[in-house]
């Protein structure tokens, strides 16, 4: 099939790149001149592991292409995915002027029946508004041409996404018309390794699915995070209480890992949208407006921990071992390094950061005081007062702890990620502060209070 792709953002270029992997001829469009010609040149934004192989490979091979001309992809697709980014706005809805900007361009070059696939991550009802910019574009130029709308939203993990595009757990298809329908499926037939179940239902379900399974991702590491803080309190370990609960095969392991709460472009920014979708609605969405309040308390976690344990930090120098979101990306969109990061400036401390692929990112991103980037975890714990752990890269499961102890100026380990265990750390000689996990002998009781003849404990 013949496909454009609009947008070549994290969605878009992967989407793109794998339909041509999958031997589909792709033509990706983006506004952005510097970045088409890079991505000509195999240079691509973002980091992303194997999607620079694949980029230049399908490139090579005549199969993908890249251009600034948005007619000229119109022109030559059948379906034209709307790939586009849906920031939030000061109210914390999705910002849909890019997709109806791409809404209104497909309806004024539409010449021939073509479909419309919104790939971009929107709430309930968008499909209706681009099909209305896209049939006033075309009354607008006096013609009468047949096109479908398609709800087709993406599923896509930062640091997997290539095998998430083809090798989907599933594909979600919302539209109008068994025309289009059967388009869609024959594509995804061609275009995917396995044989994924396929979801076909009308738009708006289609979109609310996407939210739904964001919101209940994020509602699954909040709850988790909720008990870590109580297991500290009561002397549980979050991580057997996980697995005790992970092997139930209503529940399942996976987003039961307890931590400093989640980031990223997807689950921060797509469960505010839903809560404020909900409002336009005259819906309260009351559990998952907790997840996203106990996410904000969260990430604040560490920086608590670490001023109990140190005290002031005014002129202690502290070291920060990932910067990103998650492992595997350069994304630091909603991470819980910015916020811990921003409260050790305010608080006097000396930063010294490092990250495997996002030190660029956040050199763009964090204000420049009192902060040094390193080239190793090493270096960037040398003579330090504290090590704070904010993303699970495997670099820092390998490292000596032996000689990390000798590198300190104070072995004191704080992890948000729960990346050792707590016995292999001690027996390296350090103070170990993790998530959810803590000795009896550290616990508090609780408080009895009499009533009579009988003991009420809270």
């Amino acid at each position: 099939m013949k496909i454009a792709v609009i947008g070549t953002g994290y969605v878009g270029l992967t989407t793109g790149t794998c339909f041509a992997e999958m031997k589909h001829e792709v033509l990706c469009v983006d506004i952005d001149q510097k970045k088409i010609k890079n991505l000509k040149k195999g240079i691509i934004p973002i980091y992303e592991p194997g999607l620079e192989e694949l980029v230049k490979k399908n490139h090579d091979s005549g199969r993908l292409n890249f251009t600034t001309d948005a007619k000229k992809a119109i022109d030559f697709a059948e379906l034209v995915f709307s790939a586009v980014g849906t920031p939030q706005d000061k109210d914390h809805r999705a910002d849909l002027q890019f997709v109806k900007e791409v809404a209104g361009t497909f309806g004024k070059y539409i010449n021939s029946y073509k479909i419309f696939v919104n790939k971009s991550t929107v709430p309930v009802g968008t499909g209706d508004i681009c099909e209305k910019i896209i049939r006033k574009h075309i009354s607008d130029r006096s013609l009468t041409l047949d096109f479908d709308i398609v709800s087709n939203p993406e599923f896509l993990r930062e640091g997997n996404a290539i095998n998430d595009t083809l090798n989907p757990d599933r594909i979600v298809i919302g539209t109008k018309t068994s025309r289009a329908k059967e388009k869609m499926e024959e594509l995804y037939r061609t275009a995917t390794k396995n044989s994924p179940t396929i979801v076909s239902t009308n738009i708006r379900t289609a979109e609310i699915i996407k939210y739904a399974s964001n919101a209940m991702l994020a509602t699954r590491i909040s709850f988790i995070n909720e008990l870590a803080n109580f297991c500290e309190k009561c002397g549980g370990n979050i991580e057997t209480v996980s697995k005790g609960i992970g092997l139930d095969k209503r529940i399942g392991p996976r987003f039961l890992n307890a931590g400093i709460g989640y980031g990223g472009s997807c689950l921060p920014k797509d469960v505010k949208a839903l809560i404020q979708t909900g409002r336009d609605y005259d819906f309260d969405f009351h559990v998952i407006k907790s997840a996203d309040e106990i996410n904000e308390k969260q990430k604040s976690i560490l920086f608590q921990k670490l001023i109990t344990t140190l005290g002031p930090l005014e002129e202690k120098t502290i070291a920060i071992w990932g910067l990103s979101f998650k492992q595997n990306t350069d994304d630091m969109r909603e991470a819980p390094s910015l916020t811990i990061i921003k409260k050790l400036q305010t608080e006097g401390a000396h930063i010294k950061a490092f990250d495997p692929a996002a030190i660029e990112t956040a050199q763009k991103t964090i204000e420049s005081f009192n902060i040094t980037y390193t080239n190793t975890p090493e270096e960037a714990a040398k003579n330090t007062d504290a090590l704070l752990i904010l993303t699970d890269w495997e670099i820092f499961k390998k490292v000596d702890l032996k000689n990390l102890h000798k590198l300190m100026k104070n072995p004191l380990i704080l992890d948000g990620r729960n990346i050792f265990t707590s016995e292999k750390v001690e027996k390296a000689g350090f103070t170990y502060l993790c998530i959810g996990r803590q000795n009896l002998k550290h616990t508090s009781k609780p408080k009895n209070r009499h009533y009579k003849n009988k003991t009420v404990i809270h």
